[in-house]
């Protein structure tokens, strides 16, 4: 058999590809499982899209944009985070990607050499570990605890660094636990990293779905700007997951790297997504507050039912995940998630898919219509009743 390279089979099967393919194939399951938008892309953006293909005549948007993306989108990159984060950003500290997926991989290619360390919240999104151990990097995991609210705790970052410690990554609104960093926690953190010389990747993709608090970017600190490197995406606040497209904000010289590996990477994000973007820096905020408020419904409903069922759940501050303890139930995430989606239909993630301090917890989407939510609460009642 010919050779594959060890680092790429020591990486996780992501088990929410193969729910979502199951949900797919049989309609009977009802899947809490997506990590993506349930509504469609705003009709002005797809009214755009529309006018941009039947004016391109001379078909100058179906080639490379620049690597670093158009000039005028990240000029209005910087506008955006000068207004909505408070973050003052120059057009060459603006790197455009094929969503944030495409920047957190790229920033840990450039910011990292082999062997060096990265800490990174657990349970934390899925995608943060494999994208480390890809770059020869090494994972080091920080405990988030559902006892302190999924928080961060600085106490817990300062025993973890050491000569090797290189980057911390922040996610908020987080993944899968909806917690929303406060200020107060994030100059903390910041602290940290100026104290240690460390990078801070801000993972900010759900910047806009927050329900009860604001949205603050570490990269607005006061003395941050050479620390932080911000990473945000159009794909869940305008439902643009398949037009691929993010962008990062950092200091010069580490966008100028990321630019010279995204060139061999992916060269450069689609053109026609460009513009989509552009035009959806415009748009008037009732858009994303429509997708909000419904996402918010949906959030009281089912932390409601959770609850009522006997699987304690957190309120999440922000995205649309609930993450739930099933602990007395004394089956692992994965037993209880399979057990639920053979006998009872419904899909749900187990929480190792997150980390292994995601053991005892699952994640609901509630990026899906109400009406599902409501069945599958309704059938995961029956489940839980049998055990």
């Amino acid at each position: 058999m010919r050779h594959i390279a060890e680092r790429e089979l020591q990486l996780p099967d992501a088990v929410i590809g193969k729910l979502l393919g199951l949900a797919a194939e049989d309609k009977s399951i009802l899947s809490l499982g997506p990590g993506e938008p349930d509504f469609e892309t705003p009709k002005p953006l797809l009214n755009y899209l529309k006018s941009i293909i039947s004016k391109n005549k001379e078909l100058k948007y179906s080639h490379y944009s620049p690597s670093e993306g158009r000039t005028d989108l990240r000029k209005a990159i910087t506008k955006k985070l000068k207004k909505e984060n408070k973050i003052n950003a120059d057009i060459d500290e603006i790197l455009v990607t094929c969503g944030s997926q495409e920047g957190i991989f790229t920033t840990l290619l450039s910011t990292l050499d082999i062997n060096e360390q990265v800490i990174i919240p657990n349970p934390g999104y899925l995608a943060y570990l494999p994208a480390i151990e890809l770059s020869d990097a090494v994972p080091v995991d920080l405990e988030l605890k559902e006892e302190e609210n999924f928080e961060i705790n600085p106490d817990r970052i300062k025993k973890l660094i050491n000569k090797k410690t290189r980057s911390l990554m922040v996610n908020t609104p987080s993944n899968p636990t909806g917690t929303v960093l406060n200020k107060k926690l994030l100059e903390e953190i910041a602290d940290i990293a100026v104290d240690n010389d460390l990078y801070v990747l801000s993972d900010e993709a759900y910047e806009k779905l927050i329900y009860d608090s604001k949205h603050i970017s570490i990269g607005s600190l006061n003395g941050m700007k050479n620390y932080v490197i911000t990473l945000q995406s159009f794909s869940k606040s305008y439902a643009m997951c398949g037009f691929r497209l993010g962008y990062v904000h950092g200091p010069k010289n580490v966008i100028q790297a990321m630019t010279k590996s995204i060139h061999y990477i992916t060269l450069t994000a689609p053109h026609i997504s460009q513009l989509m973007a552009m035009k959806a820096l415009t748009l008037p905020n009732k858009h994303i507050e429509k997708m909000r408020k419904e996402y918010d419904r949906r959030r009281k409903f089912i932390v409601k039912r959770l609850n009522e069922i006997g699987l304690k759940t957190l309120e999440p501050k922000g995205a649309f995940y609930t993450f739930s303890n099933i602990k007395d139930f004394k089956m692992s995430s994965s037993k209880f998630a399979n057990k639920l989606l053979k006998e009872a239909k419904v899909a749900v993630v187990p929480g190792t898919e997150f980390g292994r301090f995601g053991e005892g917890y699952i994640r609901c989407s509630y990026a899906t219509d109400y009406k599902i939510i409501v069945k599958a609460m309704n059938r995961l009642e029956k489940f839980v009743k049998k055990l």
